[in-house]
């Protein structure tokens, strides 16, 4: 079963944060500068947790994942300005 994410980080430095960003893309889609939008299964969300943690300074940076719930069945109320915000749809991953 799959949840959706909200993810998003703060990293002090430029370096480290380019890193988490590439990690990143390769788990979700991108809304922000720095808040990602992810729909990941228990076991994918443990290998994102495990690179997340590789690459974060544990005393610098952090980053703040929030389970928004079965990605099925879940309705998040989100209120948007400007863009449109649509829930991330479950599709193919090629590896």
């Amino acid at each position: 079963m799959e949840h959706l994410y909200v993810i998003s980080y703060d990293i002090s430095e430029p370096k480290r944060w380019r890193r988490v960003f590439r990690i990143m893309k390769g788990y979700g889609e991108w809304l922000q500068l720095s808040v990602f939008q992810c729909r990941l299964s228990r076991a994918r969300m443990l290998q994102l947790e495990a690179a997340l943690g590789e690459a974060v300074n544990h005393h610098e940076d952090h980053v703040l994942i929030v389970d928004i719930g079965p990605a099925e069945n879940v309705s998040p109320q989100v209120r948007s300005l400007g863009k449109t915000f649509t829930p991330v749809a479950r599709e193919a991953v090629i590896v």
